[in-house]
């Protein structure tokens, strides 16, 4: 069957078929289906019921394409799971004007990747604190690491706090061996990844070295303000309510703080209710703090990654 889809382009053909085809074999399993693009036209093999949406998913990357966006298999897996419960101006808008969160040591320019990501991005531009709380590999802290090198680049902020609970929020770290930053950094090591992928091993640890970026178990934040600071708490999941109120009580004039975590991985005792369970409870009707909620489609670390979690889920 011929969609009412033309790709007149050349270049569009090419861009929404992808390198050896490989984003219409991405259409074929996303959407059970198979596809051929002769020429302009669009051929489908499928259940008649299945031709709208295939019609607006087509439609949608010519859309896309004609913004000189390069499509790859990532996006049209994550187009094809939401082209169901989102319309089709809500998905062409992650294209459009997109936000830049930071650059990477080599040079990459970082955007978000999904709506929740860019919902997420506009929350660290406008709120004085952010929540991003969501499964593993939806990019929350990533992003969060890479917003606050920003930041500290464009001269906003002079330092940048990264922490979070050690040792299954108990952070009982005096049986562990070595100093302070040998029992640490094992529990820190996502922190230094996505700092290294920001600015380079060697410019990251130099700039720890002078504090200008500081890495530490969240018990190292009691009873300080930070001013002139952008601040990061990983895995809050694992926070207690004291632990939570304290670190939120930290914040100083022209600081931003940043609080990410994933509430289906506390490791808190079953009577012990969690730091940022509660916090998004109670704060959440407060217009300087954004909350944003990630989901399996958010996550764009390894397409299996996300088959995974969803089995999980279920």
């Amino acid at each position: 069957m011929k969609l009412d889809v033309k790709i007149k382009d050349l270049i569009d053909q090419q861009n929404i078929s992808g390198v050896k085809n490989n984003n219409l074999k991405a259409i074929e399993e996303a959407l059970d289906v198979k596809v051929t693009i002769r020429g302009e036209d669009v051929f489908v093999d499928c259940e008649n019921e299945k031709l709208p949406l295939l019609e607006k998913f087509f439609t949608l990357l010519l859309s896309i394409s004609k913004m000189s966006y390069n499509i790859i298999e990532r996006d049209i897996y994550y187009l094809a799971k939401e082209i169901n419960d989102k319309d089709s101006l809500t998905l062409l808008e992650l294209y459009k004007n997109p936000i830049v969160i930071g650059k990477t040591h080599a040079g990459k320019v970082v955007v978000p990747k999904t709506i929740n990501q860019k919902m997420y991005a506009l929350n660290l531009v406008n709120k004085d604190i952010t929540f991003g709380v969501g499964p593993a590999g939806c990019g929350k802290t990533y992003l969060a690491v890479m917003y606050a090198v920003n930041l500290m680049k464009s001269g906003v902020v002079k330092k940048i706090i990264l922490t979070r609970p050690a040792v299954e929020a108990g952070e009982s770290l005096g049986y562990l061996p070595g100093d302070l930053k040998e029992k640490i950094d094992p529990y820190l090591r996502p922190l230094y990844d996505a700092l290294y992928d920001a600015l380079g091993y060697e410019v990251a640890n130099e700039l720890i070295e002078k504090d200008v970026i500081e890495i530490a178990p969240l018990a190292y934040m009691r009873g300080r303000t930070l001013e002139n600071a952008c601040i990061l708490l990983d895995e809050a999941q694992n926070t207690t309510t004291n632990q939570m109120k304290m670190f939120l009580t930290r914040l100083g004039f022209k600081s931003k703080m940043i609080i990410t975590g994933d509430i289906t991985q506390i490791d808190l005792p079953k009577n012990v209710k969690s730091g940022l369970v509660e916090a998004i409870e109670i704060l959440n009707d407060i217009n300087e703090i954004g909350i944003t909620k990630f989901t399996t489609t958010d996550v764009i670390r390894h397409l299996l990654v996300a088959k995974i979690l969803q089995r999980y889920e279920r």
